[in-house]
């Protein structure tokens, strides 16, 4: 339970079915622990870990008369989160921490809490589908029916053990009718907004967050400044740093020219960050690495897939087939705009997520 409404709207539903439930909120980072650092402002709002999100969601368990509990993960979601973000960037790279979170908490610790409290499920409120193939003997994952909402490009790394024990009551539903339900149960978070941000980014700037980061560990900011070149290779200028950068960006270069400019390629061996025009974006490949098979055990011939290459992109009709042992080859039909390293890659079979893995 995170104190927002999607969480809380599951609970109550889940609650009024008749199930025997237990509603756990899972600290992972203290808002106020930069505070102070590298420009960080002294008072640090953020959702997720916040005091206001963990006192929401007692507020609901209070209100449908479940037990609740704060449990605290903030050393592994700093391990596995956190530190991973900070070096993705400092290696040139743009990180999802939405999706490692998932991957080592959210779905790993949470269903460890859950056998050691006897529950055979968890819930959470994200917007996807599971269900079970007896065909292929595999537990799916499906897009929800409310598109705006669908969650599944960050939960490609779910395993078939995770997927077996893990309900999304939210996804046959539409954000509208989720908001209806919790008026319905008389839960405080119904109108609460939304937070697009990372949670334990305040204000979304990352690179003030990874220099707050570095000083509070007593690290210096390694320095990767070097050149902004064009795609020919001529000097444009210079910069600061290869953490300043994702591929795609536009603004925040730096220099100005007669016409707009964008990041093609970060180099992080040499420093350089190539610089071009909107069309030199444009790419038919990927390779993606450390994979994840979910409506199969594996691919082994060319699969035809729509891959989504981050999560506001529409799903391109493309062509996957494995280079190596874990890594694949996608060639889409048209080509795509800033394919980004360190983004995820996931691939569908229409509603079905087949798997994904992380771009290089």
């Amino acid at each position: 339970m995170s104190g927002g409404v999607d969480s809380s709207a599951v609970a109550a539903l889940l609650r009024a079915e008749g199930h025997t439930i237990v509603g756990l909120t899972m600290q992972l980072w203290n808002q106020r622990r930069l505070a102070g650092h590298a420009g960080m402002p002294e008072s640090v709002q953020g959702r997720c870990c916040s005091i206001d999100d963990v006192y929401d969601a007692r507020r609901v368990a209070e209100k449908i008369n479940i037990p609740y509990y704060v449990v605290n993960h903030e050393a592994r979601f700093e391990r596995d989160v956190v530190k991973p973000f900070v070096s993705e960037y400092l290696a040139g790279r743009t990180p999802i921490p939405c999706s490692l979170c998932n991957n080592f908490l959210k779905f790993d610790e949470f269903l460890v809490m859950a056998r050691q409290i006897g529950a055979e499920k968890i819930a959470t409120g994200h917007y996807a589908r599971v269900s079970y193939s007896e065909e292929s003997g595999r537990w799916l994952l499906q897009r929800p029916v409310d598109r705006a909402k669908d969650q599944t490009y960050f939960l490609f790394g779910l395993t078939q053990e995770q997927l077996s024990r893990t309900l999304f009551p939210l996804g046959g539903m539409t954000k509208a009718e989720v908001r209806e339900i919790a008026r319905q149960h008389g839960l405080a978070s119904a109108e609460k907004p939304e937070s697009q941000e990372i949670c334990f980014v305040p204000g979304g700037d990352y690179k003030r967050f990874i220099e707050a980061y570095l000083e509070e560990q007593g690290e210096a900011l390694p320095d990767s400044s070097g050149e902004l070149v064009a795609t020919d290779g001529a000097t444009l200028g210079e910069h600061a740093g290869v953490h300043n950068f994702t591929v795609g960006q536009r603004k925040g270069l730096g220099i100005a020219t007669g016409s707009p400019l964008y990041v093609i390629q970060i180099n992080p061996a040499d420093h350089k960050v190539v610089l071009g025009k909107d069309e030199e974006l444009f790419s038919k490949t990927l390779r993606a690495r450390e994979l994840n098979w979910i409506s199969v055990e594996d691919v082994r011939e060319p699969m035809r897939v729509s891959v989504k290459i981050r999560h506001r992109h529409e799903p391109a009709m493309a062509w996957i087939q494995k280079s190596c042992d874990d890594e694949v080859t996608g060639t889409f039909d048209e080509p795509q705009r800033a394919i980004t390293p360190g983004q995820a890659a996931v691939f569908y079979d229409g509603e079905i997520v087949v798997g994904g893995g992380w771009i290089v």
